[in-house]
């Protein structure tokens, strides 16, 4: 008789620690590796080191900033073809794409919609990843946002349905 009790209480006190406030991944990708070696692809190579001419005209560190020798590609690339990259850096739109911003906003637009999305999106996965355990590690992110996903080739056939020309489709799977 005090084995099922003992039993039970040890099943109470279980489920009462998986239902306890701790703090859980919510990431739903599962990017480990198995392996005990160093990913190759996790190594970026930096820029090389300089000596600056006046050590007391250097910046103060900002904690998050970017470092001078960190890589930049997109401006390298940009520089390499004869652009310029810091225009790369600007806030906002280009004034050349003002049209396109107007035609896009004319029914209004919210100014802080990337944090109203951010906190959404952490709810979400807060909620999802509630029962995301297993016992073999597995990727969850698509299962939880399957619902949201779009059909490409159902999407297709519905806009080739209602008479709109689709030049470019891909091949069918």
């Amino acid at each position: 008789m005090t084995k099922p009790r003992i039993v039970i209480l040890l099943g109470f006190l279980g489920l009462a620690a998986a239902c306890g406030r701790y703090e859980r991944d919510i990431t739903l990708h599962d990017l480990r590796t198995n392996q005990r070696q160093p990913e190759e692809f996790s190594i970026l190579p930096v820029k090389p080191l300089e000596q600056p001419e006046n050590y007391a005209a250097l910046p103060s560190p900002t904690p998050g900033a970017s470092n001078r020798t960190d890589p930049t590609p997109l401006a390298d690339a940009v520089a390499a073809l004869g652009g310029n990259p810091a225009r790369l850096s600007a806030a906002g739109a280009p004034v050349s794409d003002g049209a396109l911003v107007n035609h896009a906003s004319r029914f209004g637009r919210a100014g802080d919609i990337r944090e109203v999305l951010a906190a959404e999106d952490l709810e979400f996965r807060k909620r999802r990843s509630i029962f995301t355990w297993a016992i073999v590690p597995r990727d969850e992110y698509y299962r939880a946002y399957r619902r949201q996903a779009l059909d490409p080739y159902k999407v297709l056939w519905r806009y080739r349905n209602g008479s709109v020309r689709t030049p470019a489709a891909p091949p069918e799977r």
